[in-house]
């Protein structure tokens, strides 16, 4: 993302975070802070793994710290409307484009129950925002939402509907996105058995004796209570690995930014020190060619001293053009390069004679592949090193013929004015 979109969403999280801190009911135990922040986080996590473009993310991340923001406005019905009118503000506020209002808005109405995503980022956020009932955190996540219920919702629900009611919502929920399919859905079928478990226990103890059933409840709660500390301390363990991963990438991101950025300066400075010395000799050679030349007829010893400058000037100056000449590659790739990852993108000279249809699928296939993608970039930055090296190695060349050269070409005009005055002092 560009620095402009990482100001804002950090302007985003700075707004939200003040309106459900101090414009937030008491009486809201579940649409908290913690679960924005926490709606937000499972949006890295699936956006990370559908490797989602940048613009994309801009628009994900400030629909995922406005999504529950209506909760503010002292009503659980409709908040979205609420939630999206106080993004728009934000959006407009911030000078935001007319797409990504769109999407930011279209984000916020996935979020409805029942969800209805309409596009892939839609169904990242709708997944984001249920992702608790796949982790071990659910049964801690569903008690703070019936208590939210009765004290902000003024709704009298027992545990028992309750329990019904969330069995009702777990059998009709499906995530939408490859990755909720995948690692988040069996956890919560293992919930959703639970939870019948402990509704045909219940209807079966109400059965039994009141004193038995006093019994049972207390084994229960006892039993609930050493599974929500399991679960508390498994929800913190899984948030922490989140964050690690998630800096290991930040700092993945940063070495290659920062080792592309000094290749590319002491690219920069060896084009720079080439330049000097091909200005440098070809001013000696022009002084030599119009002023030693004229010399040649009054002292024939100086011929052998230009010759020597000539040469070292004019060799000074093609390895300096060596240092500076550029090398593109045959500019195409095949279908199937692309596919064994053998095709380095990020280098023009990889692809500037293919067509634009060609370039962005290629391009497309790298992007939704991590390691194609860390590859092409430690690729880059390898070559980059090695383009490097070959430029330093004929600089030193250039300066090192220049520096030698220069002083025995000095020693050899000392030596030809010499000559001459011990000549004529022996005539």
């Amino acid at each position: 993302m560009t620095e402009s979109q990482l100001l804002t969403i950090q302007a985003a999280k700075t707004q939200v975070t003040s309106l459900l801190t101090n414009k937030l009911s008491k009486n809201i135990r579940f649409h908290t802070l913690q679960h924005t922040e926490e709606v937000v986080a499972a949006a890295e996590i699936l956006a990370n793994q559908l490797q989602l473009p940048e613009d994309d993310r801009f628009a994900l991340y400030v629909a995922a710290w406005f999504h529950d923001t209506g909760y503010t406005g002292g009503e659980a019905k409709d908040h979205e409307t609420v939630s999206i009118q106080l993004a728009t503000d934000f959006l407009n506020a911030h000078s935001v484009n007319e797409e990504v209002k769109g999407k930011v808005i279209g984000c916020i109405n996935a979020t409805r129950m029942p969800q209805n995503p309409g596009s892939l980022l839609e169904e990242i956020i709708a997944d984001a925002d249920l992702f608790h009932l796949g982790t071990d955190a659910y049964k801690e996540k569903n008690k703070l939402l019936r208590q939210e219920l009765l004290d902000f919702g003024g709704k009298e629900v027992s545990k028992s509907d309750w329990r019904k009611i969330n069995i009702r919502f777990l059998e009709g929920h499906d995530y939408f996105t490859t990755y909720a399919k995948e690692k988040l859905q069996p956890i919560k079928e293992q919930h959703l058995a639970w939870e019948k478990e402990k509704d045909k226990e219940k209807t079966a103890a109400e059965m039994k004796p009141e004193k038995k059933e006093n019994k049972e409840k207390t084994k229960e709660k006892s039993k609930d209570n050493g599974k929500l500390e399991a679960a508390l301390k498994k929800a913190a363990d899984a948030k922490a690995k989140l964050e690690k991963e998630k800096q290991s990438e930040r700092g993945i991101s940063t070495v290659f930014r920062i080792v592309a950025q000094n290749q590319n300066n002491l690219s920069g400075m060896a084009d720079s020190k080439a330049n000097i010395l091909i200005s440098v000799n070809s001013i000696i050679l022009s002084i030599v060619i119009s002023t030693f030349a004229s010399q040649l007829q009054k002292n024939p010893n100086l011929l052998i001293p230009i010759i020597m400058l000539v040469v070292v000037c004019v060799t000074a100056i093609v390895f300096s053009i060596l240092a500076t000449r550029p090398n593109v590659n045959h500019g195409t790739f095949t279908e199937d390069d692309i596919k064994k990852k053998k095709t380095n993108l990020l280098f023009f000279g990889n692809f500037y004679k293919m067509s634009l249809p060609d370039y962005d699928w290629a391009m497309q296939e790298m992007l939704g592949d991590k390691d194609y993608l860390y590859s092409s970039i430690a690729k880059d930055n390898y070559f980059l090193g090695v383009v490097l090296a070959k430029k330093y190695r004929f600089l030193r060349y250039a300066y090192n013929i220049f520096m030698f050269g220069l002083i025995i070409s000095m020693v050899a005009f000392a030596i030809a004015m010499i000559i001459p005055e011990a000549t004529d002092v022996y005539k």
